[in-house]
């Protein structure tokens, strides 16, 4: 029997660590940049013309934020150490900082938004560094409810777009354009396979551009009055080192907003290796942490420089589910684009004067598929009762408030409208009930040994005590015994690396009672393996598993009902579920 081709099994022609043709890789960067390069020239600009900011600063901050955002994006593409996260995460400016912004321009100067937004980013540092200590509380649950809100948060705007057209045009243009731009993509997108799909949303903006054009929608005017090669005066405001009662009071809401903005981030590195292979992978931590630390790198630049802060958007994956294509090389192409359109004016004139309702268009189909890797993101993590709850809960609240249906006036009031936005109450809501639901957990036992084979007796000994503790027959006893000595195996080093570490490593075993059994929960210092994705692959390991540690895994696999193994860098985490067998349920 032969085997099917995971290729064509799973849509994904390209995965992260291929070699892609460089005329791809500025396509697919292209069409990114197209997407994403008018939201770090709006958003400041909304900002400071709001806050009555000067047109030489704003110049500025516009430059500093593309170029930011452009370098940022290289190097979440590259993996450099505790550094970027190795796949295609596009930065750009947060909207979620819209409002912030606008008060601590107004309360204090720009020279206050300096100094608020360096302090966020070193926040983001710190969360990036703990991030194993969060890990109870952004759960892919947590992602997945807010990539589900974001489109939720982005539709007003791509709505807006539809029938942003100049004044005076016929009614009928604008649908048109909109209309020719999702029917070219749907069209190539469903029934197209091989190189042609991988063009669907490019031939749908040009479709679209094209439609606008005939109707003079297509802005050439723009590109005409755009310098070819530009730079703007640096305006830097400084940075305020005064500490008064204007920073105390906008330092919560802005914490705030970093802690709901790396959570995107968060969502959005999830995202996007979720569709970034054809072989169903764990969710590499490590790489979670590498992008949380780009976003604290780019906040950092972007306090210094005096612009609006940014984060990762998640549109990356949606493309990656529509075009087959992941590689890295997509994301070093769409960073080095937004660096050169910083310098060259015209350049950025043409991709601005695609008409509103061709990027709306566009946008909204990419919502959509953005919306489905949300789903993804939850099935893969197993949606079971709590966490449809807490999905469907946080989904409904964020959409309320978004909408203005939950306490409109209130929600305006507080806080300068933040809960206006659906991620963040939406993801708020789902990391309060996410924290619920471990504080309500029972009881927890814990014990603590070296890693080491002669730990085994130890280990033993702390399960059947615990199964005791829970009235479990023995039936129970045993297969936990057996899940710790299996899991014991796959996680204490080889003899060489033992030998050559300086000092033992540290083992912690928890073990707390759930609905339907025990979960144990290992607690060790990193490695490389990793025993989720080993166990997905079980069969294919070949001679780089012995038969010893093959069994092991089997046996493991057999034992346990599930087996989630999280990797980070200064600490690996093996969380265990196992049933309890029918003798023992009933005794």
């Amino acid at each position: 029997m032969t085997r099917k081709d995971p290729t064509h099994e799973h849509g994904l022609r390209y995965q992260a660590d291929d070699n892609i043709s460089l005329p791809l890789a500025l396509g697919l960067g292209l069409q990114l940049t197209a997407l994403i390069v008018s939201i770090p020239i709006l958003i400041p600009t909304v900002v400071l013309r709001a806050a009555g900011a000067s047109e030489a600063y704003l110049s500025w901050a516009v430059f500093a934020a593309v170029a930011i955002c452009g370098a940022a994006t290289m190097l979440q593409a590259r993996r450099i150490g505790r550094l970027g996260a190795g796949y295609v995460i596009i930065m750009s400016s947060s909207t979620a900082f819209i409002g912030p912004s606008i008060d601590a321009i107004e309360s204090g100067g720009a020279a206050l938004l300096v100094t608020l937004v360096v302090v966020a980013s070193l926040f983001q540092f710190l969360l990036s560094a703990r991030l194993a200590l969060f890990r109870r509380i952004l759960t892919p649950t947590v992602s997945g409810a807010v990539l589900m809100l974001v489109p939720v948060t982005a539709m007003p705007s791509v709505l807006g777009m539809l029938d942003r057209v100049p004044d005076g045009s016929p009614a009928h243009v604008a649908p048109l354009c909109a209309i020719a731009t999702v029917l070219v993509i749907a069209v190539i997108a469903l029934k197209a396979s091989g190189a042609l799909r991988l063009w669907a949303p490019v031939i749908g903006v040009v479709a679209g551009s094209v439609v606008g054009a005939l109707f003079g929608l297509y802005d050439f005017g723009r590109i005409d009055d755009a310098p070819w090669v530009g730079l703007p005066d640096v305006a830097w405001p400084g940075i305020d080192l005064d500490f008064g009662p204007a920073f105390w009071s906008l330092l919560p809401p802005f914490l705030l907003v970093t802690l709901i903005v790396t959570l995107r981030s968060i969502s959005s590195s999830v995202a996007v290796q979720s569709v970034s292979w054809r072989q169903k992978r764990a969710v590499d931590f490590r790489a979670v942490q590498g992008a949380v630390n780009v976003d604290g790198i780019s906040n950092l630049l972007c306090g210094l420089a005096g612009t609006v802060p940014n984060t990762g958007y998640s549109v990356s994956a949606a493309l990656a589910e529509l075009t087959g294509v992941a590689a890295r090389r997509v994301g070093i192409a769409t960073g080095a684009m937004f660096v050169v359109l910083a310098f060259f004016p015209k350049a950025l004139a043409a991709v601005l004067a695609i008409p509103g309702p061709v990027v709306g268009g566009y946008l909204g189909v990419l919502m959509a598929m953005l919306f489905l890797v949300g789903i993804k993101v939850l099935v893969q993590d197993g949606l079971e009762y709590r966490k449809g709850l807490i999905v469907g809960i946080a989904f409904w609240i964020g959409l309320g408030f978004e909408i203005d249906m939950i306490f409109p006036e209130q929600a305006a009031a507080f806080a300068g409208g933040l809960f206006s936005n659906a991620m963040t109450t939406g993801g708020l809501a789902a990391i309060l009930m996410t924290l619920f639901v471990e504080l309500t957990k029972s009881r927890r036992l814990r014990m603590a040994s070296t890693l080491e084979l002669s730990a085994l007796p130890k280990i033993s000994e702390f399960l059947r005590s615990f199964a005791k503790r829970e009235g479990w027959h023995s039936d129970m006893a045993d297969r936990l015994e057996a899940v710790g000595e299996e899991c014991l195996l796959n996680l204490v080093p080889p003899e060489d690396e033992a030998a050559t570490a300086s000092r033992p490593r540290r083992l912690r075993l928890v073990a707390y009672r759930d609905n339907v059994g025990a979960v144990l929960e290992f607690t060790a210092a990193p490695s490389d393996d990793n025993i989720q994705d080993q166990l997905v692959v079980l069969g294919d390991l070949g001679d780089d598993a012995s038969i010893e540690h093959e069994a092991s895994l089997r046996l493991l696999r057999h034992l346990a009902s599930s087996v989630r193994h999280q990797q980070y860098h200064d600490i690996d985490i093996v969380t265990v579920h196992v049933k309890v067998p029918t003798r023992a349920a009933e005794s």
